[in-house]
């Protein structure tokens, strides 16, 4: 499980925060039952878990990421309501999950789970291009247990520049738009906006604007849908 949120620059460009809450694996500590030629018995070995469910899902947010989030979120951002926007695969959890309900309110914060709209890939922050920069660094290191996988995409993780993700981020806002000028749909290309070179230039923005005309079709298309339920 892999948590990010957007990067954090001061006003002078350097990065205060990373916006890396932590990348937690699905793995159990397990000691080898018997000897063989690569260990003896009783060596701790780490094991992938058998089945990553809504338990192992569950267990990972309350026992991770919510200290995680705790730790690392900014001190200085106002108001601590954090939304924590997932994929819809069946392991993950709904908000109204009893377990999760006496867990999302700690110490000032307030964590919501949220889904992002199904069919669209694009909307999750770490499959637009995250893992994608995490999977190249990783591949550097060719590892061949789990451990050293384990280690590998950790350390990947680790090492990618916030700088990528902050990127990745803007990417998404871009995303909505294209969402946005569709009325909804995914049928559309995925938008190069030339970051690099407005960046260089100093025009790179921090905030995308959405285009009023394309806001108000959609705006005029939920009141019609809304109007014959």
């Amino acid at each position: 499980m892999a948590a990010v949120a957007r990067p954090r620059w001061g006003q002078d460009g350097q990065c205060e925060w990373d916006g890396k809450l932590g990348i937690f694996p699905f793995t159990d500590a397990v000691a080898a039952k018997r000897t063989s030629k690569n260990r003896v018995k009783g060596t701790i070995e780490t094991k992938p878990i058998k089945s990553v469910n809504q338990i192992a899902t569950r267990a990972m947010l309350i026992n991770y990421l919510i200290p995680a989030i705790k730790e690392k979120w900014p001190p200085h951002e106002g108001e601590r309501v954090i939304y924590i926007i997932q994929d819809n695969a069946k392991a993950h959890i709904l908000q109204n999950d009893q377990e999760w309900q006496q867990h999302y309110k700690q110490d000032g914060f307030t964590l919501i789970l949220t889904q992002q709209p199904a069919n669209s890939p694009d909307c999750n922050i770490l499959d637009l291009g995250f893992f994608r920069s995490i999977q190249s660094l990783m591949h550097k290191n060719m590892p061949k247990t789990v451990e050293d996988l384990s280690g590998a995409v950790t350390e990947a993780y680790n090492e990618l520049h916030a700088k990528t993700l902050s990127n990745v981020w803007m990417s998404l806002q871009y995303v909505g738009n294209e969402i946005l000028k569709h009325k909804g749909d995914n049928d559309y290309q995925l938008p190069h906006n030339k970051k690099k070179i407005l960046e260089d230039e100093g025009n790179l923005p921090e905030q995308v604007k959405a285009p009023r005309w394309a806001v108000n079709e959609c705006k005029q298309l939920v009141d019609e849908w809304r109007a014959n339920q």
